[in-house]
């Protein structure tokens, strides 16, 4: 196990009003510096004393998970320089760290997307953060619409590959920076959902008798839905769920050497032909992520508890 470990350094829990630094709401993120980097991974641990091993981030409906956490230190997003604020229902917009048993864990309730106008790279911006911290493992998540005929709302899915459209496309966290500051700029993603920590997830889900898939998840833009052209094109690349999130957050992850689990939490399947009538909202992806959370968390949490 991971001891769980606070720096024997005293930490200032809450800076008073005069030392808070100005708020982030309403900033489009931009190129990511080694300099952001620095001031937001020294903001956060000015206000806890934990040195999180584990980063989770929770995606859409999700974010209720990181009341599991244990002596919890709770920083709003808005706080953190250079961090960009979620305006999305579902993502709070706050750090959470505490302990998972005995394991360190940083949670992110929430997270910015592409559609919300941010560069690729400022979406990766907390993930430099974490391992500026000393994060060394990533879980994330997010709510996915389901491709795959196996796959039903309330289901978990763990990936084991993506397709990254607008990567395909260009927009990728790596673009564009001065990246001998950062890491490596040809990352290597052959293995980017770690294979030992899939199979530990998944005895994780078998001892506790829950469903659990793994397939590919295809990140689109967004916001609006796929259209049912959109959906045949999607499974026909081999896709077997589909969202707006997570491939540029499991980049940079890979750029600075971090082992990643991913997992989806299928909210809804879309229509698939002309035919049918598209019903997707927001709420409905909300309202079924927060049904499947008693089983995300249990496996998560089963997880973490057998980290070598």
């Amino acid at each position: 196990m991971i001891d769980c470990t606070r720096s024997t350094i005293a930490r200032t829990r809450a800076p008073s009003s005069s030392r808070r630094p100005p708020s982030n709401e309403g900033r489009k993120g931009g190129l990511v510096t080694r300099e952001q980097i620095e001031r937001a991974a020294a903001f956060i641990r000015g206000r806890t004393e934990y040195q999180p091993r584990v980063g989770v981030i929770l995606g859409s409906g999700l974010a209720d998970f990181a009341s599991s956490l244990e002596e919890p230190d709770v920083i709003p997003f808005d706080q953190v320089p250079h961090w960009t604020v979620p305006t999305v229902a579902g993502h709070p917009g706050r750090i959470v760290v505490g302990r998972a048993g005995s394991v360190p864990v940083m949670a992110l309730q929430g997270r910015s997307h592409l559609y919300e106008g941010h560069h690729p790279s400022a979406l990766g911006l907390p993930v430099w953060t974490m391992a500026a911290l000393g994060v060394t493992t990533l879980i994330v998540t997010n709510a996915a619409g389901g491709l795959n005929p196996q796959l039903r709302p309330g289901d978990l899915m763990l990936i084991r590959d993506h397709l990254n459209l607008p990567g395909m496309a260009g927009q990728n966290p790596l673009a564009g920076l001065q990246i001998e500051q950062l890491g490596p700029l040809f990352v290597e993603l052959g293995e980017a959902y770690d294979l030992e920590l899939r199979r530990l997830a998944m005895s994780v889900a078998n001892a506790a008798g829950l469903r659990l898939m793994q397939g590919v998840y295809a990140m689109v833009a967004g916001p609006s839905y796929e259209t049912p052209a959109e959906i045949h094109f999607l499974r026909s690349i081999g896709a077997d769920a589909v969202g707006m999130s997570t491939a540029p957050e499991v980049i940079v992850a890979c750029q600075m050497g971090m082992r990643v689990l991913g997992i989806s939490c299928i909210t809804n399947v879309p229509q698939a032909t002309l035919e049918e009538e598209a019903r997707v909202s927001h709420e409905e992806v909300l309202s079924s992520a927060a049904a499947a959370l008693p089983r995300f968390a249990k496996i998560v949490l089963g997880v973490l508890e057998r980290l070598p």
